[in-house]
This record gives structure tokens, sequence and C-alpha cells, in this order.
């Protein structure tokens, strides 16, 4: 054997050795994939009932993921229906899109490694990745910034038009800083009242609780306006032209049913600064996440997940509404039709709340009226109105919109009953008074 062929052989065996190191290699660098998924799926399949959820990070009993029951459920798999139990129609966590996101699990989901993005800054050494930062901004500080703006020497006043969604307040009162101070309604100060100062007006359109279409009131120099589109989805309104206001809030959370936020640029680089001092970043995982979720949420222009928002709260709100209209008690609010410029069609409202509000004079605080039946709303005079107003959710789980239009039902059954028992007790004394005059 010539020393040129001991060499070629030699050669292909160390090609072989490698290419076999390469390969088991990298088939054992993809495993861990391979285990994640089965994890996330083997979860995914437990049963519990379609009135729960397991949970990758959830309780673990005898080593295994058990389920997390909605509300008014209970048992190993949520099949006990606990009928004493509140309707809670409090909060505003929409899950009304989970069946949306179950049947797009595969496109929406990932799967993020152990060594995804350590590192406290992206390469260009910013904490937001590029992609996303002309989309999803934090919003926390907006009055912060809008109101040191021009550093006036008397505190920036922050109002907004009642019913207001109470944690304007809040967070307005949260910092105790001497640049703002929280005001209340509008109208207890607008410009033809002579109120002099510099103001900032919150707007929310749609509004919370009502689901009306707002616009600003204050007008000139002194005053600026944040516009908060949080519900300005198809979901929730007609979308009757583009939204198209100097400062505006979108957030994530009802749209998708996930959590972020938008703003405009004006603020953009204060804020920034905000955030970076007291967290140093949006968690990487959250970033990749919200990138995954806006990928599929505007597939095809958004149709798909615009269409079933709009279906199953149009359901939900014909459905209340229908309850609600046999009642001299209780009404909900009335929104017009207008021409929804996405579905390029007139269309009516679908709001993801009902401002419900007890008529009889004598039901002054309705949150204890609806209590009487086991339900639980927002309290009216949280957003600036009377206490005979009540927030009743609509964008919960289909459990809970289910018992709360069951309890519902029942308490305008029991109004119904009364009113009957009432008729028969005003002909039985007409009858007996008669009776009296002729015998």
């Amino acid at each position: 054997m010539s020393r040129n062929t001991i060499f070629l052989t030699c050669s292909i065996v160390l090609n072989l050795l490698l290419f076999h190191s390469w390969y088991f290699h990298g088939e054992w660098e993809q495993s861990w994939t391979k285990s994640a998924t089965a994890e996330a799926e083997f979860v995914a399949s437990i049963s519990c009932s379609g009135h729960g959820r397991a949970f990758l990070d959830g309780s673990i009993v005898d080593g295994k993921p058990v389920c997390e029951c909605n509300a008014c459920y209970g048992g190993s798999h949520c099949s006990v229906f606990l009928p004493e139990c509140i309707a809670d129609a409090d909060s505003g966590d929409p899950m009304f899109l989970e069946p949306f996101w179950l049947k797009h699990a595969a496109s929406s989901t990932i799967v993020v490694p152990g060594w995804h993005r350590m590192s406290y800054e992206f390469n260009d050494d910013s904490l937001i990745s590029k992609e996303l930062d002309a989309q999803i901004r934090e919003t926390s500080c907006t009055v912060q910034a809008l109101s040191t703006t021009n550093h006036p020497s008397s505190p920036s006043r922050v109002v907004a038009s009642t019913p207001y969604y109470p944690i304007y307040k809040e967070q307005t009162e949260f910092f105790n800083s001497e640049d703002y101070k929280f005001e209340g309604d509008t109208s207890l100060c607008n410009n033809n009242n002579g109120c002099k100062g510099n103001f900032i007006e919150l707007v929310t359109s749609p509004n919370n609780p009502d689901g009306q279409l707002k616009k600003a009131v204050l007008q000139g120099p002194s005053a600026k306006t944040i516009h908060d589109f949080a519900y300005y989805w198809p979901h929730y309104t007609p979308i009757p032209a583009l939204a198209d206001e100097n400062l505006m809030i979108f957030t994530l959370s009802k749209l998708t049913g996930h959590g972020e936020a938008d703003l405009d640029e004006a603020v953009h680089q204060r804020m920034l600064t905000y955030m970076n001092l007291s967290t140093y970043g949006v968690a990487r995982e959250t970033q990749l996440r919200v990138l995954k979720l806006l990928k599929v949420a505007v597939e095809n222009e958004g149709k798909e997940m615009f269409n079933f928002g709009y279906q199953t709260m149009r359901n939900r709100w014909r459905k209340l509404s229908k309850t609600m209209s046999l009642s001299k008690w209780f009404s909900i609010q009335e929104l017009e039709t207008q021409f929804c410029s996405f579905s390029e069609r007139v269309r009516g409202a679908t709001p993801a709340y009902a401002w419900l509000k007890c008529e009889r004079e004598e039901d002054k605080d309705c949150n204890a009226v609806l209590h009487s039946v086991n339900i639980t709303g927002r309290h009216g005079s949280l957003f600036g109105a009377e206490s005979r107003f009540v927030r009743l959710s609509l964008v919960k789980s289909d459990d809970d919109f289910d018992l709360l239009l069951k309890r519902m039902g029942t308490l305008v059954s029991q109004e119904n009953n009364n009113d009957g028992i009432n008729k028969i007790m005003t002909h039985t004394n007409e009858f007996i008074g008669t009776d009296k005059c002729t015998g």
C-alpha cells in the first residue's frame, strides 16, 4: 500500500468521524426542543372538563400539574359547579379571546431556551428590540412625562369626563408629585368656566365604562390630551375613522388578551428613561412573546382574530340586552350604530362593559342590589358617577359570562314576579273594596 493511499484512507476515516460527531452532536443539541414540546403538550392535554386549565408553571401534586379551575368550578378536573359562588363581573380580564388562541396554539407558541438573551442589553446597547421599539412601549409614566415638558410653575391639572376609568386617578396620585394633580371631571373646569392653568385631559374612546366614543373637551395651548384607545378595536366598537391624534395609547391586552402597550413618539424618550431607571428594560421573554402574538394577530390583516372577537362580543351584548329589555328596574347604556371602516359596513357597538343603572329611587347602591343574587361588579362611584351605577365586565371567560347572564335573568325574573304579585294584590284590594261597598 502506497503512502498516498494510506493518507487518503486516513483522511476519509477522519472526515467520517468528524461527520459522525457533528451529526450526533447536532441531534443532541436539538433534543431539548423535543423535550420542551413534549412537556408543554402533555400539560395542555390534561382534561379540566372545559372549565379550567393546567399550566407548566402551575401547582404540582404527586409530581404532576393539576387543573386550575375557573371561578365557580371545583374538583380535581373542574367538573363540580359551585352554585353559591359569586358571579364576578368586576375585572376587565379579556379571557373571551382564549378560544382563539387555543385554535392557534401552533402558530402562537414559542420555545425559549435558558440562554436566550441573557445580557441586559441588545447589541445596539438598547433595552428594547428594534422590532418592538416602534410598536410596544411602556405607558405607566405618560402623565409624568407630559407634565414636565415645560417645567410649569404651577402643577398640571389632570382631568377626565365622568364616568372615567378610575385608574387614571390612582396613577396620577401614585407619585404624589408637585408637577400634577388629579382634578376629577372635565366639566367642572372647562374653558367656558374661565379656569386657568395647565391641563392634561384623559380621553378614553370607546369609554371605559360606558362604551361611548369620546372626543377632547378642552382646547388651547395650555391643554394637552392623552387619547386612550385601549378599546378602539373592532372587537368592541365600530371604527368610524383612523385614530390620528398627537398622543395615543393602544394596549395589547385588549387587542389580543395579553399585556403590553404602544405610545406616541412625543414622550417616548422621556418614558424610556423612566423605564430604564425603574426596571432596566422589559424582559426579553416578554418581548419575544409579544412579537410572536402580533404576527398571529395581524395575519391576513387581522381579519380572523377581529371577526372572532366581534362575533363573541356581539352575541354577548345581544343576550344581555334581550334580558335587560324585560326590566323596568334596571337599564344599560344605549349605543348608536355606526359605519365601521374596518368591516366596511354599518354595525352596532359591542362594548366591553355594561354600564348598569338601578332605576328605582330606593336602589341608591346598585352594587348592593346585585349582591342579593351573588353578582359583583365595579361600583359606579369609582368612575366619578353615582352609586346607582355599576360596571359589569363582558370580556371574561364563557363560564363567567354565562353565570352573569343567568344571575341577571334571575334578578329580572324576581322583578317580574314582584310586579305580578303587586298587580294581583291591587286587583284583590279593589275587589275587596268593591265587595264592602255593595255588601
